[in-house]
């Protein structure tokens, strides 16, 4: 087991992709935590989490998994991936729960794009995860239920239990599947943070900022309209999300925002259902998250 589980973290590596060690038969960390650091070893300089402390040097990996026949955890961000986690509705606890293939599967043709050919592998629940590689320079955060129901990511601060690892539920195995592809411009649109809306002065009153944010509405209601094919769906969502915030704050009705969008939307391409769902889901999101009106 042990030579079995090196050879394939030495794999993983062997691609550029930072792994650690996770405990044998289980998803969690091996390494030591912040309360029991010792701080000596790689830790001289001050606790270093297992994100810092993921490697891709050969000779590392062989002096941990010759110790204990461990299972490989591959820390996302520093190794340039975006790993897009599709759950099964067991996996969620209820039959009733959105299948994440499925969801993603109709995301991707609402954007008029193919499900990505790119390395998969099958969880030990029966779900999938599909890894991408991330533009140089580019830090994309965990994301749950972002890009849609049962669809997770992980990237800067998450990690992903690699191929070849095995728990009471089943093994991690690699799927037919190409290279690592790019993560899709459309996706990254998606998991990319809103922009913040620019900050009014201190003295600012209400009618300013309600004229602030009609020309935030005028200006994303035009770049929706302008979208071509294959960026539309994504970039009525993010217009959604960026202007859900002015719904939230009462300086626009959510009725003109919707149906501002929605012109916008139709007049790009879209069609009328498909407006409606995207907008609904990402203005919900957007009011939910938006509560208080942010300062300087």
């Amino acid at each position: 087991m042990n030579e079995h589980l090196l050879s394939a973290a030495l794999a993983a590596a062997a691609r550029g992709w930072h792994v650690f060690p996770l405990r044998p038969g289980i998803k969690l960390p091996a390494l030591h935590g912040e309360r029991t650091c010792s701080g000596t070893g790689p830790c001289t300089g001050g606790h270093r989490k297992w994100e810092q402390r993921a490697t891709t040097d050969p000779d590392r990996i062989r002096a941990a998994w010759t110790r204990a026949p461990f299972n490989i955890g591959i820390a996302t961000g520093p190794s340039g991936l975006l790993v897009v986690d599709l759950d099964t509705p067991e996996h969620k606890g209820s039959s009733d729960a959105p299948d994440g293939a499925a969801t993603f599967r109709a995301l991707c043709e609402r954007a008029g794009h193919a499900v990505p050919d790119t390395y998969r592998v099958r969880t030990a629940s029966g779900g999938t995860h599909l890894y991408f590689t991330t533009p140089p320079g580019t830090r994309i955060p965990n994301t749950q239920g972002t890009v849609a129901d049962s669809v997770d990511t992980r990237g800067w601060g998450g990690y992903v239990v690699a191929a070849g690892s095995t728990t009471p539920a089943g093994s991690y195995e690699p799927l037919c599947g190409p290279e690592t592809a790019r993560l899709p411009s459309w996706l990254q649109s998606i998991l990319q943070p809103a922009p913040k809306a620019a900050t009014a002065p201190s003295a600012a009153v209400s009618g300013q900022s309600r004229r602030y944010a009609d020309v935030a509405l005028a200006a994303e209601t035009r770049n929706v309209a302008a979208a071509q094919v294959g960026e539309r769906e994504a970039k009525l969502f993010r217009a959604a999300r960026a202007l859900g915030r002015f719904v939230a704050w009462g300086d626009l009705p959510r009725d003109v925002v919707e149906q501002a969008l929605q012109a916008g939307g139709e007049a790009a391409g879209l069609s009328a259902s498909e407006c409606r769902s995207t907008l609904r889901s990402a203005l919900d999101w957007s009011i939910a998250h938006n509560q208080r009106r942010r300062t300087a």
